[in-house]
């Protein structure tokens, strides 16, 4: 038996959680998922979040950042982009029949595509959907993007890094040209292409039936959806890496080496030529500890005289963390 569940929401951390959720149901049954996402960036579940996004940016411009379980690299969600999930017990998991679906969808939205050696899709050379993958022994996902009209300036914008020195040993996203659907047949929008997806998913799977959720159903997913929003889930993994920070001010020169670790900073190490000779000393205990936020690091730094104090948040904020 297939099924399709549309998410109503545009909620990253509700919508991962139902894509989690509809995993554990899916234990003889295939399931095709459809969602989206408003102003987000999803990463893979083994990367660094300030590697990958400028997190402080996004958060400003009242962006999400969402983690998810499968691997891969970061991803920029809006309601330009539609998601897909084919959820399946693992041995009826048919790569080349879920990209059918897709493919079969966008031929008769008048757009020929074909697969990349990464789990793309490409139309004329140019990236509009990524996928990645998950498996928990039992049940298995592929799910990916499909870029309608999303707003590519932004994607650009947040999934670039900033100047910061990051050595980190997470998983480096990696950079390819996209284009938007939309781009090669106007005629394309995401209700257009989720009308499609329903008839070549119909046609691939011969039937489905629309999939409602339970009040149990819905409280197990909100418990999912309150673990995908804490800072814990989202940044405090133990990802560690590096950072420098160096800058001259009236004050004098200083060179600062961060270590963090599962979100928080373990070791500050200080070089300077100012004639405050405690500064070192107090720069350490005041970050040490500390999440690697410019929020907690600027708070950490009251100890200090004002003009110190001042130059020093002006260094993290150019940082781009």
């Amino acid at each position: 038996m297939s099924w399709l569940y549309e998410s109503p929401s545009h909620d990253p951390w509700y919508n991962l959680a139902v894509e989690e959720y509809l995993l554990s149901q899916a234990k003889d049954r295939v399931i095709l998922y459809l969602w989206q996402n408003a102003h987000t960036v999803v990463i893979g579940k083994n990367q660094n979040p300030w590697k990958e996004c400028r997190t402080t940016l996004l958060e400003q411009e009242g962006g999400r950042l969402a983690r998810r379980l499968s691997g891969g690299g970061a991803v920029y969600h809006d309601l330009g982009n539609l998601n897909f999930t084919f959820l399946m017990p693992q041995d009826w998991f048919d790569e080349t029949k879920q990209f059918s679906v897709i493919l079969e969808a966008l031929g008769k939205l008048d757009i020929q595509a074909e697969f990349s050696g990464r789990n793309d899709l490409l139309a004329g050379g140019r990236k509009f959907s990524g996928s990645a993958y998950y498996k928990n022994g039992t049940a298995a996902y592929h799910h990916g993007t499909l870029l309608v009209n999303a707003d590519l300036e932004k994607l650009g914008r947040y999934l670039t890094p900033g100047k910061a020195k990051l050595r980190s040993k997470g998983v480096d996203s990696v950079a390819s040209r996209v284009c938007n659907l939309s781009e090669l047949n106007p005629a394309v929008t995401v209700d257009t292409l989720k009308d499609a997806l329903r008839e070549a998913y119909r046609f691939l799977y011969k039937d489905w039936k629309t999939l409602t959720l339970t009040e149990g159903d819905r409280q197990a997913v909100d418990a999912l959806a309150a673990r995908n929003r804490s800072w814990e889930w989202n940044y405090g993994r133990k990802l560690p890496f590096s950072l420098e920070l160096e800058d001259r001010f009236p004050w004098g020169g200083v060179q600062i080496g961060l270590e963090v670790s599962a979100g928080r900073v373990e070791r500050v190490k200080v070089y300077t030529d100012a004639m405050d000779h405690t500064l070192p000393e107090k720069l350490e205990r005041a970050w040490t500890g500390r999440r690697f936020t410019p929020e907690d690091l600027s708070a950490g730094l009251e100890g200090l005289d004002q003009a110190t104090a001042e130059n020093l948040r002006s260094l993290l904020h150019r940082a781009d963390l």
